[in-house]
């Protein structure tokens, strides 16, 4: 073991059915744990699957998975679940994270707005990750930004939640965002 190992957290957030726990698996080097339950009748007009009909499970706590960068720094990904009943979880997963990709659905992207507010009020760097999941995107980077009311300052990235390098070029992304906002040591 080593004693000065560096753990760093990180948050995959997003909507309903924007990818989440398939980013998370496609990355982690470790089979990841997910508290994925079949969707039931229970949900019918709880949870809102237009756009992911074909939808049969869902994320219930939490998404977890883990990356060895180094022998000293170790990225833990939790990815959150998407649904408005349980964004209470949202503030256990998100303390002490050092960023958040916030994966945007561009079939919905009124389900992108409350992770965004989200990582914005509290000032945790954070980046907007298009996924491309469910094909090529019909709209503009500008377009995006502007749908989504995104600061110039938030990375807009493109990924494959499926694909394993393309998501590691998404946490590329946020952990050099999250960097670019720590202090300058003098």
């Amino acid at each position: 073991m080593h004693l000065d190992r560096k753990s760093v957290k990180i948050v995959v957030a997003g909507g309903f059915g924007t990818g989440k726990t398939t980013f998370v698996g496609s990355v982690s080097e470790i089979p990841p744990l997910t508290t994925e339950e079949v969707l039931t009748q229970a949900s019918v007009g709880v949870d809102d699957v237009t756009g992911v009909e074909e939808k049969s499970h869902t994320t219930v706590a939490l998404d977890f998975g883990r990356i060895t960068i180094s022998p000293n720094v170790v990225l833990y990904l939790f990815g959150t679940p998407g649904q408005d009943r349980f964004w209470f979880m949202w503030d256990e997963l998100a303390q002490g994270a050092v960023g958040a990709i916030v994966l945007v659905d561009t079939r919905r992207l009124d389900s992108s707005f409350p992770a965004i507010d989200y990582f914005e009020r509290r000032g945790i760097p954070f980046v907007a990750a298009v996924n491309r999941f469910f094909g090529e995107c019909a709209y503009t980077e500008e377009e995006i930004r502007g749908a989504l009311e995104l600061h110039g300052n938030i990375p807009l990235l493109w990924c494959d939640a499926r694909d394993k390098s393309s998501s590691k070029l998404a946490l590329i992304g946020l952990v050099r965002h999250a960097m670019s906002r720590m202090p300058v040591s003098a």
